[in-house]
């Protein structure tokens, strides 16, 4: 491909050589590096490829895109073009290099601190039970036709993006849903192209730390860069927060929630509690008009599902489609119940910091159980902090906490078990620890009592269990019929 028509869309000054060259690969990592391609020395938070310049050129990169001088390479033959932010540029030349495919694609991306994965699980089966031809670029996977990739990043890297885009467009399907995460957006990721529909789901203190985000105030305005970057934007009306986020929007916006203000509405709540089953059904108001069940709990199910709602509307997708959709959509790890019993409900979630299991714990005794139990670890290296507040969340909602190891990683899980229970003993709620987590489910569903709700928080997906830097096979699920069986 021509560097001249990479290099189309953005701002550049040319430092060294020609740019009448043929570009064979676009690279940004030294050691993909190919003769005749193109690297981008992109900056992060452990390395630098800067430092790699003269290396990828006596491998035989022919084009290096920098932002800064690089040392090594005046004498060699090799162009050298300087921008403003390899991050940003590495977006526009690998759209350019795949032949920019989500101008042939209905892009819709999903920004939020929670709902992001449910909501894309959601907006899927709805569209192809309309006849759409739908990909998802989730925290979970990728899913392109039949084909599911584990996803290292909840958005992965402009490059890999693209490429994913391609994919999509190379196996006919029409559109896609993807979760855009904020560091996504600071890092320009979702550059190159425009969403047609831009959703934010809601708002609260995340990500602030080290490698993520410096204050809140960021963490918001990354959030509302994606409204700078879609056609027609689609808010949570009721989050105190969404007029912050689509400040200085580029698009048409709408809203959806519980409020009067909000043009798409959830009326009539009602919880839905069947054998071995937690559910909510509501009434759609506004831009639409008609009664919705779904087959998972709580205020956020609501919030989920017309999220889903309001973004499906615009493809034109039947009552009925939607209906039959959110009944049977699923999602793993997000509020999955998993029946072992008519006389009790366990659910698996993702739910692993205080705040998440509080909103799920609060959600969960609204449908009033005999007992609520809670099943949790926390992950070795990291904050000690998150431990103690679990704890305490779980020992003041639940009435059972059952204390196991999550991913110990590099620490021992009976030391992370005692800063949990540091915090349980804030509160006066019962537990009992049984550090192997298959004899803790095994408890959990010997013990389960008429009424209970037992849930497994912590692992969600996750289908595996990181000891001493090796992951081990380990899902909950299997674990699960394993002790059914008698296993």
């Amino acid at each position: 491909m021509k560097l001249t028509d990479l290099l189309e869309r953005i701002d550049y000054e040319r430092i060294q050589g020609t740019l009448e060259r043929e570009v064979a690969q676009v690279v940004y990592d030294s050691r993909k590096v190919s003769e005749g391609c193109l690297f981008l020395c992109i900056k992060g938070a452990n390395f630098d490829g800067h430092r790699f310049a003269e290396e990828v050129v006596e491998k035989g990169a022919s084009v290096l895109v920098v932002s800064e001088a690089v040392e090594g390479v005046a004498d060699k033959d090799v162009t050298v073009i300087r921008v403003e932010d390899t991050r940003y540029a590495m977006a526009f030349i690998s759209a350019a290099y795949f032949g920019n495919p989500a101008g042939k694609l209905k892009v819709i991306g999903i920004t939020g601190t929670k709902g992001k994965t449910t909501t894309t699980y959601l907006v899927k089966s709805i569209l192809e039970n309309a006849g759409y031809k739908v990909g998802l670029v989730g925290t979970i996977e990728v899913i392109i036709g039949e084909t599911h990739i584990h996803a290292e990043n909840t958005t992965p890297e402009s490059y890999l993006l693209q490429e994913y885009f391609a994919r999509m467009v190379e196996a006919g399907l029409d559109t896609v849903v993807m979760e855009v995460s904020s560091q996504a957006l600071k890092l320009h990721r979702t550059q190159g192209f425009t969403f047609d529909y831009g959703i934010f789901t809601n708002l609260e203190p995340d990500h602030i730390g080290p490698n993520e985000h410096e204050s809140f105030e960021e963490y918001l305005a990354c959030k509302g860069l994606l409204f700078k970057q879609c056609r027609v934007g689609i808010v949570n009306g009721d989050d105190s927060h969404w007029e912050k986020v689509v400040e200085g929007h580029t698009c048409e916006l709408e809203q959806y929630g519980m409020g009067e203000n909000c043009m798409l509405r959830a009326e009539e709540l009602q919880l839905v509690h069947k054998p071995g089953e937690l559910g909510v059904a509501f009434h759609v108001k506004g831009l639409m008009d008609f009664e919705v069940e779904v087959p998972t709990p709580g205020r956020f199910s609501v919030y989920n599902a017309l999220t889903a709602i309001a973004i499906c509307r615009h493809f034109n997708v039947k009552v009925e489609d939607i209906k039959k959709a959110l009944l049977s959509a699923k999602v793993k790890g997000r509020i999955e119940m998993v029946k072992v019993s008519d006389e009790f409900t366990l659910l698996i979630d993702y739910a692993h910091n205080a705040m998440a299991l509080e909103s799920l714990l609060a959600t969960l005794k609204e449908y009033h159980p005999n007992r609520l139990v809670c099943l949790f670890g926390c992950g070795g290296n990291r904050s000690r902090q998150r431990r103690f507040e679990m704890g305490e969340v779980s020992g003041r909602l639940a009435d059972l906490t059952i204390i196991t190891s999550d991913n110990p990683r590099f620490e021992e899980p009976q030391d992370i078990i005692n800063d949990i229970k540091t915090g349980m003993e804030k509160t006066d709620g019962k537990y009992v620890e049984i550090c192997d987590r298959k004899e803790a489910i095994a408890y959990a569903i010997a013990n389960g009592q008429p009424g209970d709700i037992i849930v497994l928080a912590g692992k969600g997906h996750e289908d595996y269990q990181e000891i001493k830097g090796v992951k081990y096979p380990m899902d909950e699920r299997v674990l699960i019929q394993d002790i059914l069986a008698g296993r």
